[in-house]
């Protein structure tokens, strides 16, 4: 008898509201579920706009300029302050810098990704544009020319590079005015001359080259001489 008292006290009660309590946790459950999922979904969002104006920022390229006082005007310099060159006479569309000795000297200014935005920074003036070479490197251009940076150039504002020539050209340090594209030394007129003495032994002596033309003024023949004296006759 104990033992079957025991037994219906250990089963659940039943109660009249049991069934509507389990509908509204079910509920809150479903309720609590829409929340973390919303909120999942705002952070994909958030994380999804973060990466891309990261990727926004590497597709995006300027280019500064600083002034050079061993050249005397401003250069065009890479985000990193180093002078960048281009090799004269080479164009976007006649290469000369193509060997894996010269990329290796000169490193072309590449880019990830011909849908990046390439900028003029202060200073700087031309059009920018996006060769790409045989190997499929992206290389930038200013102004039609390839840009490049010197090996040997070790700091911000060196130009070791300038007047170098090698590879089929000579190179210069690309100015950042859209006048003179790339930097070349002007040519300087000669100092004019020093007048001198007449009679100074330094100076020599130049012979005359007028000619002489002879004279034409007719000249009046001398009188015959007298006849001879005849004595008279007696």
């Amino acid at each position: 008898m104990d033992h079957d008292e025991g037994s219906e006290m250990s089963k659940p009660a039943h109660t009249p509201g049991g069934a509507g309590s389990a509908r509204s946790q079910a509920a809150a459950h479903r309720w609590r579920l829409g929340r973390l999922l919303r909120a999942g979904l705002g952070v994909t969002l958030m994380l999804a706009v973060l990466a891309g104006s990261a990727l926004a920022a590497h597709l995006a390229l300027t280019l500064g300029s600083t002034a050079n006082t061993a050249l005397g005007e401003r250069v065009v310099v890479n985000s990193s302050g180093r002078t960048l060159y281009a090799l004269s006479p080479e164009t976007s569309r006649h290469l000369l810098c193509k060997t894996s000795e010269c990329l290796r000297f000169w490193p072309p200014l590449t880019v990830g990704s011909s849908r990046t935005k390439l900028k003029n920074g202060q200073g700087t003036h031309g059009r920018l544009g996006i060769l790409r070479r045989s190997n499929g490197i992206l290389q930038v251009t200013l102004r039609g020319v390839p840009l490049y940076r010197y090996s040997k150039d070790h700091a911000g504002g060196d130009t070791n590079g300038e007047g170098i020539e090698s590879f089929g050209g000579t190179w210069h340090a690309m100015t950042a005015a859209s006048g003179e594209s790339p930097h070349k030394p002007t040519m300087t007129s000669p100092p004019p001359a020093t007048p001198t003495m007449p009679g100074d032994p330094s100076t020599p002596t130049q012979p005359s080259t007028t000619p002489t033309t002879p004279s034409t003024t007719p000249t009046t023949p001398p009188p015959p001489p007298p006849p001879p004296y005849e004595y008279p006759k007696y």
